[in-house]
């Protein structure tokens, strides 16, 4: 094996820079804003180029895959809390009992939709179920996440705003990919030829990603709020944790039969926890409970997994292509 194999390939090296530069010029105030408005027009161009390049019988079949969506949606809302609970002799050791009730929070939380797809895509997985997985996995979580948070830790809040979280959703994500759909008879051999150079915009918004994310937790006190010890046993919760999830997606989706892509799909949508949605619905469930000591485990574990996937995505995306792709390439 070659010295050169055994290095970080480039993406990998920009995201940990990326994580650095977080750590010691965090984006904060107007800065953080126009970060915000630019991750955001990031995301939306991703979607509006998935729309442009995806197929509608590629669409319609991956929105009636149902036996994948369902693994997911088990993975999400019942895997994850069944391990926080099973767990509890080994995890609750090495955190304070506020960050282990801050790891059953995260467990109750839905997947990421834009990182989920991000990664999916990188690593060549079947986007169109990974597009109505992470968006449906969003929605109902609205719904789910209080009941599992009132199951797990006793704690019920008022309901959030589910037409604020609906309407993003739509704004941020449906819209450019309807928009792309519409589009795609005048851009899609376009985004076809130049799909190579384009895997650009999937990379360039995991990494705003990561940097939004981090520098929000760095600015929130990530490095202050526990004492070292409890900082590194909660690492090593949150990367047990991950291990066993995407361990668990992997070896589901092959034993029941799911192809290569299938499987990176439910990867990527099952392992994933939404920053975006679980520190608002924290301030909610939690008012007046210490939310940020309560929110930092999903802090450190969305990073983890940032890291984690980015690589994976790369392993996954350096496999030879499979006949089915092949096949699109010369129908597209």
């Amino acid at each position: 094996m070659s010295l050169a194999r055994l290095l970080p390939d480039r993406f990998t090296l920009s995201l940990l820079a990326v994580v650095i530069c977080a750590s010691l010029l965090p984006a904060s105030g107007e800065a953080a804003a126009g970060l915000s408005w630019v991750t955001t027009l990031a995301i939306a161009l991703l979607f509006f180029l998935h729309g442009a390049k995806l197929s509608r019988q590629a669409i319609v079949a991956g929105a009636l895959h149902w036996r994948l969506h369902l693994l997911i949606f088990l993975c999400t809302f019942v895997l994850f809390p069944l391990l926080g609970l099973a767990l509890k002799p080994l995890l609750a050791p090495l955190v304070t009992a506020p960050l282990y009730m801050g790891v059953l929070y995260l467990c109750a939380l839905p997947a990421t939709v834009q990182s989920a797809i991000a990664f999916t895509s990188l690593a060549r997985g079947n986007v169109p179920a990974a597009i109505c997985s992470a968006a449906a996995s969003s929605l109902f979580g609205i719904f789910l996440t209080p009941l599992l948070v009132a199951l797990l830790l006793g704690t019920q809040g008022e309901s959030g705003s589910t037409l604020d979280a609906i309407g993003t959703i739509t704004l941020q994500l449906l819209l450019p990919f309807i928009a792309g759909q519409i589009a795609r008879r005048w851009i899609g051999e376009w985004v076809a030829r130049n799909k190579n150079w384009l895997k650009f915009v999937d990379q360039g918004s995991i990494l705003l990603v990561v940097y939004g994310a981090f520098s929000d937790a760095v600015v929130g006190g990530l490095w202050h709020k526990v004492p070292l010890p409890a900082l590194g046993g909660l690492l090593v919760v949150c990367c047990i944790l991950l291990a066993l999830v995407l361990l668990c997606t992997w070896q589901l989706g092959k034993r029941l039969g799911f192809s290569t892509e299938d499987c990176i799909t439910i990867v990527f949508c099952g392992s994933k926890k939404s920053l975006a949605t679980g520190v608002p619905m924290a301030q909610v469930l939690f008012a007046g409970a210490g939310v940020g000591m309560l929110i930092l485990p999903l802090m450190l574990f969305h990073q983890i997994q940032l890291m984690v996937c980015a690589v994976l995505a790369q392993r996954y995306a350096q496999r030879p292509e499979s006949k089915a792709e092949l096949i699109e390439q010369v129908d597209a």
